[in-house]
């Protein structure tokens, strides 16, 4: 990959049509001057013709999202300080993905509590237990568009970048404040440029791709600024692929993670940035995070043939539909090894029903998988998946953390859904690229 530090530009995208959003009549603002995706996101939300890096402004939000874990805390803060009512409710948007099915009485009276003050506060935009993980869910109910600024109660909220959106996750009590006020001020952070340049291999995906990034650019450079993607490769990734990269931004300590949203130029000629690196997309291996920091990254050949004892396909980085369909055409009449736990969680309730009708599933649960309900259960450690002392999981989710998944004594391996596919088939870490397609006797045997 290489890297220099000329001034480039990428895409920002345009606001939809025929919004009723009041920050649309600063759709426009510092749409003349050349500025980085970040910086016109946050000049259209403060109303500025243009800000600079290092600037603080007061930003108007056009979506906000909580979810199980802090909902009734946010909430509860707001009524115990006698705010009686949210500047609006109709931006407002809460799912519940974490804790679910709640796995203990503290976790259902605590949800019990949300559901109380989601009447009270008069919030119509709420998502019961099973509709999906809530970055997902946004998306699917179009509860953020192109050019929204966006913040959310939990970190990947940087996954909206996938949409052209500059997303973010924030604090407690910055939410309530937002809630209340409709705004929240921001830094403008400086931007860096990562120019992609061809198309993606097979079985080399959108994870790669994002793992490949935190190990060449990492905090180190990231942390506190946008990173923006453009340049031919960009257009080249799907919805869903954008989406995985954007939802990791977080973990190299970027504010924003963005994309050009559909249809949007891929470049933004003249706006200047810290850094610009190019990446060659055919040129990338399968990735894979190695324990206990998400940073530690090498080519999958460097860790193949270590054992695993779990596999774990799912989360909102990649527990979508091209996600389940790149597993099961790699298990498809197979069984994965034995003494290899495999679990699968759907990102939504629609995944769940479009991998259903694909036949996915059935695959899957065939070559011995288990499926979940849609949710956040075994990527964070909350339940519905924690390993043992002493055990290694490798996971398609976004954190490798020591302890994330349950013991601190087990370890955790990150990789794209067919690294994990090949892993859970052949018992240890797998170079999904030399694994064969499934014979037509192989497909008839289950």
């Amino acid at each position: 990959m290489a890297a220099t530090h000329d001034s480039a530009g990428t895409g920002e995208a345009p606001r939809p049509g025929g919004t009723t959003d009041p920050g649309a009549a600063r759709a426009e603002a510092g749409a003349g001057a050349a500025m980085t995706a970040a910086e016109a996101a946050l000049a259209r939300a403060s109303g500025a013709a243009q800000v600079e890096p290092g600037q603080y402004v007061m930003g108007t939000i056009d979506a906000m999202m909580l979810h199980d874990i802090f909902a009734a805390d946010v909430l509860g803060l707001l009524e115990r300080t006698g705010v009686g009512a949210l500047h609006d409710p109709a931006r407002v948007t809460v799912v519940f993905d974490h804790m679910v099915p709640a796995p203990s009485v503290a976790a259902a009276e605590h949800q019990a509590a949300a559901r109380r003050l989601l009447q009270h506060y008069g919030i119509d935009a709420f998502f019961e237990i099973g509709r999906g993980i809530c970055h997902q869910v946004m998306v699917e109910e179009q509860r953020v568009r192109p050019g929204d600024l966006v913040v959310g109660t939990d970190s990947h909220s940087t996954t909206y970048g996938a949409l052209g959106a500059a997303g973010c996750g924030i604090g407690s009590s910055e939410m309530a404040y937002a809630l209340a006020t409709g705004q929240l001020w921001f830094k403008v952070p400086e931007s860096v440029l990562v120019v992609l340049e061809g198309r993606l291999l097979p079985r080399v995906s959108a994870k790669d791709l994002v793992l490949f990034l935190m190990r060449e650019i990492g905090s180190a450079e990231a942390q506190y600024r946008s990173v923006e993607h453009g340049g031919p490769g960009a257009a080249s990734l799907s919805l869903a692929q954008r989406m995985t990269v954007a939802n990791m931004g977080v973990e190299m300590g970027a504010k924003f993670s963005l994309f050009p949203a559909d249809g949007a130029p891929t470049m933004r000629p003249g706006a200047r940035y810290a850094a610009t690196h190019t990446v060659d997309l055919a040129a990338l291996a399968p990735q894979v995070a190695v324990p206990h920091h998400v940073e530690n990254v090498v080519d999958v050949d460097e860790v193949a043939g270590l054992r695993i004892d779990q596999v774990f396909l799912g989360s909102c980085t990649n527990g979508r539909l091209e996600d389940l369909r790149e597993a099961a055409g790699i298990l498809r009449g197979r069984r994965i090894a034995s003494g290899v736990r495999m679990i699968v969680t759907p990102a939504s309730s629609l995944v769940y029903r479009q991998a259903a009708d694909e036949g996915l599933l059935s695959d899957l649960a065939a070559a011995g998988a288990i499926v979940e309900g849609p949710g956040c259960g075994p990527c964070f450690g909350g339940h519905l998946g924690l390993l043992a002392p002493g055990e290694r999981c490798l996971g398609t989710h976004n954190r490798n953390f020591k302890g994330r998944m349950g013991s601190p004594g087990a370890e955790i391996y990150l990789g794209s859904p067919a690294t994990a596919a090949a892993t859970a088939l052949v018992g240890a870490i797998a170079d999904p690229r030399l694994v064969a397609e499934p014979t037509a006797a192989e497909e008839v045997t289950l």
